[in-house]
């Protein structure tokens, strides 16, 4: 199994979804995301344009007090699983959310996952977003999985 690793800035917020559009129309059940960032980094606009790509049932907002919101496809794709992982203590909490269930099936994003949402699946996708006023974000695909997906959507120069 290898990793894949890129690296992508963007100047707005409109580059920003674009991108997720663009990432969301490659995924599939059972793919895993992770997003790691500082408050307002991106990462719920980055599922907002994911969303998009996906064709699932929005509106798309942080899930902080619900943890864990199921968005279903309107156009016969897996459904959308976005989690916010902030207010959780440890895997072991992200475990008792029973995303088991869901997980072959749909998209899986969780916010604020890493160090709890690797357990979740061993190929996932890895971000993590910084910047201010451009953002950039560290992608690394984990496992096989995501080497097609990430030349399509980040290709190396």
């Amino acid at each position: 199994m290898s990793d894949v690793e890129r690296e992508l800035s963007w100047a707005t917020t409109d580059d920003t979804q674009a991108f997720g559009r663009r990432l969301g129309a490659l995924l599939r059940g059972g793919d895993v995301l992770v997003l790691t960032g500082d408050l307002g980094a991106g990462k719920t606009t980055l599922t907002q344009g994911i969303a998009e790509g996906l064709g699932v049932r929005g509106p798309i907002t942080s899930p902080t007090f619900v943890i864990a919101r199921v968005h279903p496809s309107v156009v016969g794709g897996p459904a959308l699983v976005h989690v916010d992982a902030y207010r959780l203590g440890s895997a072991l909490e992200l475990d008792d959310l029973d995303l088991d269930a869901d997980l072959d099936a749909s998209v899986t994003i969780v916010e604020w996952g890493a160090g709890l949402a690797e357990q979740l699946s061993d190929e996932r996708l890895e971000m993590t977003i910084t910047g201010e006023d451009v953002r950039t974000a560290h992608l690394v695909g984990v496992g096989d999985r995501w080497d097609d997906v990430l030349d399509a959507v980040a290709p190396t120069s």
